[in-house]
């Protein structure tokens, strides 16, 4: 495959993936949305099952999504550096691309929505309580599971009687959402749980130039948080799993 097809794969992949989550979150927030108030529960499903839609599309190119994924492969020996800058360009691009029309589907709930000083985490996280080492450490820890599991995931052997074995592959890309909805349900409580650069810089860049009239901040100052910390996660899983006795 590739450069070309591999950047095209990735960014229609991660912009499927923030079109629903940022969908869902819009869903939720949004006063004069039938989601409204739908809760944190709704919120995870709504993830998991926007990264089951995106890595789905974006199968051809392997469907990380996610440049902490990209990276923790990178190092784990199973895509090459070569690859690295354009599939994260690809992920950063349709992560904002993706947001973009998450806000062009809700707009006139945007419009009318009374309380546009919080439309912000529609798009991107932020911590309940902020201390940006701790919240580093969080995004880590998350990042971290989602990206071992990705690596060490087990597929479909034949037994000893010819009868396959099914492992996650049996689920597809419906494992992947499971595992993020279980993240959420369990990790995302203090950072709202990035897990993934481009699912971050990407709509905050689109929230900070979107006309939103009364926006609060895209707060910069805390940005780099859930991007450093999956990169850090990720990449220490990639290294983990060289180490680890799996055949």
């Amino acid at each position: 495959m590739s450069l070309g097809e591999i950047f095209l794969w990735e960014l229609l992949g991660t912009a499927t993936l923030t079109l629903l989550g940022c969908g869902v979150s819009a869903n939720v927030i949004l006063r004069k949305s039938l989601g409204h108030n739908g809760g944190w529960l709704l919120v995870n499903i709504g993830w998991g099952l926007a990264v089951f839609a995106g890595a789905s599309i974006a199968s051809p190119s392997g469907a990380h999504l996610n440049p902490a994924v990209t990276l923790g492969l990178a190092v784990n020996g199973q895509v090459p550096w070569s690859q690295v800058p354009v599939c994260i360009v690809g992920q950063f691009a349709g992560g904002t691309l993706g947001a973009l029309l998450c806000w062009a589907a809700y707009k006139l709930q945007f419009d009318t929505h009374d309380d546009p000083a919080n439309t912000r985490g529609i798009f991107c996280t932020g911590p309940t309580v902020l201390n940006a080492p701790w919240n580093l450490v969080t995004e880590i820890i998350g990042t971290f599971v989602l990206v071992l599991w990705i690596i060490l995931s087990p597929g479909a052997e034949a037994g000893p009687d010819g009868v396959p074995q099914f492992g996650n592959s049996a689920l597809g890309y419906a494992a992947v959402a499971f595992l993020v909805i279980g993240i959420g349900n369990s990790l995302g409580g203090p950072t709202g749980y990035a897990i993934n650069p481009a699912r971050d810089l990407g709509p905050r860049i689109a929230y900070a130039i979107l006309p939103i009239y009364g926006k609060g901040s895209a707060e910069w100052g805390y940005s780099w948080v859930p991007i450093v910390g999956p990169v850090i996660g990720g990449m220490l899983a990639g290294g983990l799993a060289l180490v680890l006795p799996v055949s």
